[in-house]
């Protein structure tokens, strides 16, 4: 029976010759991952259980990235218990202050994750790493203690939805814009534990870091993951910093899909998602001819979804030599150590400085609420994050809007949400 990439991997890490849509497995896992916030929960879970030691803690990966640097003593002792518990068992991939990032953006960066590698992180956008060619899905953090104990995780196969591409992007136009507009086109269910499966002669034209944006917001639609195919792109990111050889998997001819959805990127224009669901999108071009003008409090470029140097780069190209705002304020957060380094020697950070934004060490910060960005009652945000549920960040009676780097650049000069220039 033909097979579509995400199952041919489960397939591998199952030890099976095929599986298919809504099949029971288990299947060894490369990595798992989790985060200051999901790992306490699994290490009580662990401990509870009696068990003595890790399966793989080679395969085990930490980083401290939701509330740190830590923000209050909560924090400081879910950290401090995730520290003492590594050294323990001897998790060599443990990412702390001055060492972290933003745990979506670490671990591609540092080669952690390689095609067809199969991952589960206690987080719901460890989706992400379908940009590269592997399966990775999000669990909870009793799945991720049993992981930890066995190096192994049950799934149910998925079905797919195909998604193929056309055409190129507009100026001003990214991953982000993209998977907006589709979230928007389907619905936040419109996937649900199904394969986001990304096709298309304009793959050639995306970069790691819009496939990297795009694959981590596939669970913003219920999908399971989202997956694209291993190309040149992909092997040319992964070379030199992989830290295990990649596998290649492709979709089988004759494959089956629940549907195929057609996307030209050239018609693509500028999107953002209004409050308070990433699929209640609208074109700023649709704002424009309404003669709507959405004023905003803050702006943040940062995040899994848009920490990256292609999103440093949009951002800073449209604030140099412009200044935010007055009465607005402008949060930028390099995801990566390495990230911010990079945006410092290329001159970025000075650009975001002289343009009157505050620039954060690497952190997840405002995106979840945790810090670093508070909203209070009645204020407005632009942010390059991937969810804007109610209270996502700060008061349940202030607002986000999702955008990309460029749409949340200018509208930090503007002072309302406006079209690139």
């Amino acid at each position: 029976m033909p097979m579509t990439m995400t199952q041919k991997i489960l397939a591998a890490h199952a030890g099976l010759a095929q599986v298919r849509a809504g099949q029971l497995i288990e299947a060894e896992l490369d990595i798992m991952l989790g985060n200051d916030v999901t790992t306490p929960v699994a290490i009580n879970e662990f401990e509870k259980a009696g068990i003595a030691a890790l399966r793989a803690p080679e395969r085990a990966v930490f980083v401290l990235d939701h509330f740190t640097p830590n923000k209050d003593i909560k924090s400081a002792e879910h950290c401090k218990q995730i520290r003492v518990f590594a050294k323990k068992h001897g998790v060599r991939h443990f990412f702390d202050v001055g060492r972290m990032g933003v745990e979506h953006a670490v671990l591609p960066e540092q080669g952690l994750v390689v095609p067809g590698d199969c991952v589960i992180g206690a987080d719901s956008h460890t989706c992400t790493y379908g940009a590269l060619g592997a399966f990775s899905t999000g669990v909870g953090s009793t799945d991720l203690a049993a992981a930890l104990a066995t190096g192994k995780a049950w799934f149910k196969v998925p079905s797919a939805l195909k998604i193929e591409l056309t055409g190129a992007f507009q100026p001003h136009v990214s991953g982000k814009d993209l998977i907006l507009h589709l979230i928007g086109r389907i619905g936040v269910d419109g996937a649900l534990y199904r394969s986001l499966e990304f096709t298309g002669p304009a793959l050639k034209d995306i970069t790691i870091d819009s496939r990297l944006a795009i694959a981590n917001m596939a669970i913003e639609c219920g999908a399971k993951n989202g997956i694209f195919p291993v190309d040149e792109v992909t092997l040319s990111y992964v070379a030199g910093r992989g830290q295990r050889p990649p596998v290649v998997f492709e979709a089988d001819p004759g494959a089956l899909y629940d549907e195929v959805i057609a996307i030209d990127l050239s018609q693509l224009r500028p999107t953002v998602a209004f409050p308070h669901l990433p699929s209640n999108t609208r074109t700023i071009d649709s704002l424009e001819a309404a003669g709507e003008r959405v004023f905003v409090d803050q702006v943040v470029i940062g995040s899994c979804t848009n920490g990256r140097m292609e999103d440093m780069r949009a951002a800073a190209a449209l604030l140099r030599g412009r200044h935010v705002a007055e009465g607005l304020r402008c949060i930028v957060i390099p995801a990566t150590q390495q990230i911010y380094l990079e945006s410092l020697r290329e001159g970025l950070l000075e650009i975001f400085m002289e343009a009157g934004c505050a620039v954060s060490t690497p952190t997840c910060g405002p995106c979840l609420g945790g810090h670093m960005g508070i909203l209070a009652a009645g204020e407005r945000a632009v942010a390059t994050t991937n969810r804007n549920f109610v209270g996502r960040m700060g008061h349940p009676e202030s607002e986000v809007y999702l955008a990309s780097p460029a749409v949340a650049a200018e509208t930090a000069v503007a002072g309302y949400i406006a079209q690139p220039k």
